[in-house]
């Protein structure tokens, strides 16, 4: 039997969101596989730290600036990767915003900013990667517990999140005739920028662990064997599924 392959020399990950966060563990995560990463975000300075730290340590990495809300800056930032790092062999869908709000009270701006980053960023990114991918290539989306469940004040992130689970499935259904596999992770509970206001209120803490069977949340680092898996060679069969990271949360539902 063969071994699996879970190598990634070679290859170029563009990571959306990637400065910081999970976008940030996975690039570490790749990079460690092997795989020159490309850092796609808004934020100059984030990014420029990203990018120092990880040459730092030997590794090759470049950033772009995009704004996934505008498909042209997301073409200019993908054209700029394949000039200067010769190719795009994976994209990490990452990017994504959040905001906690009743739905009586959803306006319409914040509809559209949530969802418009979320799902409307991905699809084009996913589109804009595609259409400059090799035959092997790989897409990861970013998915979400709201993919599957409902969360009470959070129907704008629930409704791009369980569109991010249907994309996946479309476009790896559709994409595989052109040899790319396209597939979710969906973090459970993670402690980052984006979900730190839950975590002020210990209750909740208390709570939700006690629905979380391994009894913990997640480490960033936990992320990282699921993408690097996801990526390589040993998931070649592996396309339009979404791996749930929760500790087994989903499960004990």
């Amino acid at each position: 039997m063969q071994r699996p392959n879970f190598s990634l020399e070679g290859r170029v990950a563009v990571i959306t969101g990637g400065a910081r966060g999970i976008g940030g563990a996975i690039a570490s995560a790749l990079v460690s596989a092997g795989a020159a990463v490309a850092l796609l975000g808004r934020d100059e300075q984030a990014l420029a730290e990203a990018v120092a730290t990880l040459t730092a340590e030997g590794c090759s990495a470049e950033y772009f600036i995009a704004d996934v809300t505008r498909v042209p800056s997301i073409e200019t930032a993908f054209d700029g990767v394949l000039r200067s790092m010769g190719r795009i062999d994976i994209l990490v869908n990452n990017a994504g915003i959040e905001q906690l709000c009743a739905s009586v009270d959803v306006t319409e701006e914040l509809w559209d900013r949530i969802v418009g980053t979320n799902l409307k960023g991905a699809f084009f990114a996913a589109q804009a990667a595609c259409r400059r991918m090799p035959a092997g290539g790989s897409i990861i989306n970013l998915c979400s517990l709201t993919s599957e469940v409902g969360v009470a004040g959070a129907a704008p992130y629930g409704a791009s999140k369980s569109g991010m689970a249907g994309l996946t499935r479309a476009l790896a259904t559709e994409w595989a005739a052109r040899g790319i596999r396209v597939n979710g992770i969906g973090p459970g509970y993670f402690r980052t920028a984006l979900t730190e206001s839950f975590y002020r209120d210990e209750h909740w803490q208390r709570a939700m662990l006690r629905k979380i069977p391994l009894n913990r949340f997640g480490k960033l680092d936990d992320l990282g064997g699921a993408a690097v898996f996801l990526c390589s060679d040993a998931a070649a069969y592996v396309t339009g599924q979404v791996l749930y990271v929760d500790g087994g949360y989903l499960a004990a539902l």
